[in-house]
């Protein structure tokens, strides 16, 4: 009788599926395509690191668009795919390419947030593949450099004299800080980039050693996007580290003292009911989450961009854990705003709350509500009158433009902002005297003290001379300085 070998009889029968199973049909769900393609151009779908946030600003450089100047650059801003985090897309027109470089001359990715591309082991990456015209191709970014940079332990740093600490919400792609006064400390414009950057108690900044040999200065500070747009200036002295929080149109004072740590997220409110008590309760998913009614007490108060919040810590444990909570906000006794917020605890709120209901905010640009008047108030008398001030004169300001520049604009500071707030004033009025043609302001004053900023609006700039409002004046406006005729 002949003897089957049943082990192998069934490897001969599996042979058909197994070859059907070919890993090289694999193809997992980020490399699917995500954008449409586009004739004339090359297409490039990126597949980004885990921890690339949506709201990251991602290029592309190489010498194909002029490297790290192409950042700010529309043309080469990479955008997200609308239906997931992991892919991001950007569209290339080769006739946008200068000094007859290609892809396949190298190229590499930025995040402003994060940093450049890194490989895994932590080294530079430059791609060189490059899709035919209306066509695509899959390209995948491993890491960013704030991957491998961990801020620096603070009491392992040895500073250079005094520091200035910035959170930086400006919004900048390339922070600079430059500095005039007693001296134009840190160097020409646009100044200095960042010293480093550290973590103190949760916060994290970026620092500015601000040199000891500069200690005492009195400086106004200038943060700009290296040279772009700037902030209003910042007077600083020398004599004490500064902490400075940067937000897009403002420069204002950081009190780290106020820095909280929260448990997970917190739901903040701007309480303005009038009542003796809040309570916060949630239902949903989980009823009675934190507390049975009428819920959780706040857990503290703070001040955000001056606005003092009641906030309450919804837990880490709770938090990012797929519940959907409704939130109720009451009194404790028989006052309540209903679902004032229905969301999975996978992020900051931030409310303000009337007795009648509540609305969500924005913290960086909330500003309180007028509270309802009283409808009976007291009469208010009426103010003695302040005596009459003297009267102001017309003076004028002759300014012989030597620059050189394309456009000439005076800002001043001091007593007033006679020409208006930055740039001030660009002259049109011209007139000649003794043979030489000057460009004029006419300005009002009564003996008020000026200090004259001579600009282009584009970066160049220098401290003129300081006046008194109490003359005309003649200026010889030279490329890098002025004086007084």
């Amino acid at each position: 009788m002949k003897k089957l070998n049943i082990s192998s009889l069934l490897l001969l029968l599996l042979l058909p599926f197994l070859a059907g199973c070919s890993k090289d049909e694999i193809i997992f769900d980020s490399q699917l395509p995500r954008f449409e393609l586009r004739q004339g151009y090359q297409l490039l779908e990126v597949i980004v690191p885990q921890g690339t946030l949506a709201s990251d600003k991602i290029y592309i450089i190489g010498e194909f668009n002029g490297g790290m100047d192409a950042v700010g650059d529309p043309r080469w801003q990479l955008e997200k795919a609308p239906d997931t985090d992991a892919k991001w897309g950007i569209y290339l027109n080769p006739a946008d390419f200068i000094n007859g470089k290609t892809l396949a001359d190298g190229y590499t990715f930025y995040s402003v947030g994060q940093g450049e591309e890194r490989s895994l082991e932590n080294t530079p990456v430059v791609h060189r593949d490059a899709p035919d015209v209306g066509s695509r191709l899959n390209v995948i970014v491993y890491r960013w450099a704030d991957y491998f940079d961990k801020p620096a332990d603070p009491g392992e740093i040895v500073h250079d004299g005094y520091v200035i600490y910035v959170v930086d919400n400006s919004e900048f792609d390339d922070l600079t800080m430059y500095a005039w006064g007693d001296a134009e400390a840190f160097g020409g414009w646009p100044g200095m980039k960042p010293t480093g950057t550290v973590e103190i108690n949760g916060v994290k900044y970026k620092y500015f050693d601000t040199g000891a040999a500069n200690e005492g200065l009195n400086l106004n500070l200038i943060f700009s996007d290296n040279g772009n747009e700037q902030l209003p200036d910042y007077n600083v002295t020398l004599n004490q580290d500064f902490y400075l929080e940067l937000t897009p149109g403002s420069v204002n004072e950081f009190d780290p003292s106020e820095v909280v740590t929260h448990d997970g997220y917190a739901v903040f409110v701007v309480d303005r009911t009038g009542w003796d008590a809040l309570y916060l309760y949630m239902w949903g998913t989980v009823n009675d989450l934190n507390g049975a009614w009428p819920g959780m007490s706040p857990t503290g108060t703070q001040t955000i961009n001056g606005v003092q919040y009641t906030y309450f810590d919804l837990g880490a444990a709770n938090c990012d854990a797929g519940l959907e909570e409704h939130v109720i906000l009451n009194n404790g006794n028989g006052k309540q705003v209903d679902d004032v917020v229905v969301f999975n605890l996978d992020r900051d709120v931030y409310v303000e709350l009337t007795a009648s209901g509540a609305k969500e905010i924005d913290p960086a640009t909330y500003v309180p509500s007028e509270p309802t008047p009283d409808p009976t108030p007291d009469p208010t008398p009426d103010p003695t009158p302040d005596p009459d001030p003297e009267p102001a004169k017309e003076y004028k300001i002759y300014i012989q433009d030597l620059t050189g520049w394309s456009s000439f604009y005076v800002y001043a500071w001091g007593d007033k902002e006679i020409f208006g707030t930055w740039p001030g004033a660009q002259p049109d009025v011209t007139e000649t005297v003794d043979g030489v043609t000057y460009k004029v302001l006419t300005v009002e004053g009564s003996g008020e003290s000026e200090n004259l900023i001579f600009h282009d609006n584009a970066g160049t700039q220098y401290d003129a001379v300081g006046i008194t409002l109490d003359k005309e004046y003649y200026i010889i406006a030279y490329p890098d300085k002025a004086e007084i005729k």
